[in-house]
């Protein structure tokens, strides 16, 4: 049985979707304020960023993976108007259902559908943008799931990867006290849950640096890669030209 990381923990490959699961059922219904929290808000704008960069128009089809409680769903279903197709996914439901319920609350109705991104339900060359949002780290197979983002992408299709990343040097030891003091007690006291954020923490510093993930892209089948630093490297936008 091979084995992943979950957090700084080994496990078997087989277990690591459930263990995820149990996390963001446990933070569902708080991820909204305990994002804001964390990061001062600035993951708002990590996402516009992400938004405008992915530069989709009238009539564009975006997919959404680990779309969660549908921040960019939303931003990006005012970009393509009544002529495009957003869809909304998470391999998580109690996420997913919030952000249904989300974005009905703001009068969007979107496909929105419970997937594995490491199994997409959808046809080749079907997407004009795939996105995916702090949801990369979490999957079991990150080869596979990009290269299944690949697939249903058209040719010259973009692939946004949005994700907590490795931060600059000189910012190291102020946000490893912050990342395993703070927020596991913030976590505690917002969301009556502090090992679900202590895993954040955790799989942060397990995920790919910035050139690492370049190089996993490419070798997903997208033959250009760029990325671009935000707040020092706390987080990072991969974009890949499916070519």
């Amino acid at each position: 049985m091979s084995t992943t990381h979950f957090g700084f923990e080994k496990v078997d490959e087989s277990e690591k979707a459930q263990r995820v699961r149990g996390v963001f059922d446990s933070v569902a219904s708080r991820y909204d304020v305990m994002n804001d929290l964390m990061s001062v808000g600035l993951h708002r704008a990590w996402k516009a960023y992400t938004v405008m960069v992915a530069n989709v128009g009238e009539g564009s089809r975006v997919l959404d993976i680990a779309g969660g409680t549908g921040d960019l769903a939303l931003a990006f279903s005012k970009k393509v108007g009544a002529t495009g197709q957003v869809v909304h996914t998470d391999i998580n439901e109690a996420m997913l259902s919030t952000g249904r319920d989300r974005l009905l609350d703001a009068g969007v109705a979107l496909p929105t559908l419970v997937c594995d991104a490491e199994k997409l339900p959808f046809p080749d060359d079907h997407f004009d943008v795939v996105t995916v949002a702090f949801g990369l780290r979490n999957m079991t197979r990150k080869d596979i799931a990009l290269k299944e983002m690949n697939r249903v992408l058209k040719p010259r299709g973009k692939l946004l990867v949005l994700e907590f990343s490795k931060i600059a040097k000189p910012l190291t030891k102020a946000y490893d006290w912050y990342s395993f003091n703070v927020l596991p007690r913030l976590g505690k006291l917002v969301a009556g849950d502090d090992a679900s954020y202590r895993y954040l923490a955790e799989s942060i510093r397990m995920h790919p640096s910035q050139e690492e993930l370049k190089t996993l892209m490419k070798e997903g089948g997208f033959g250009h890669v760029d990325y671009h630093n935000m707040t020092g490297g706390i987080a990072a936008l991969h974009v890949g030209i499916k070519c």
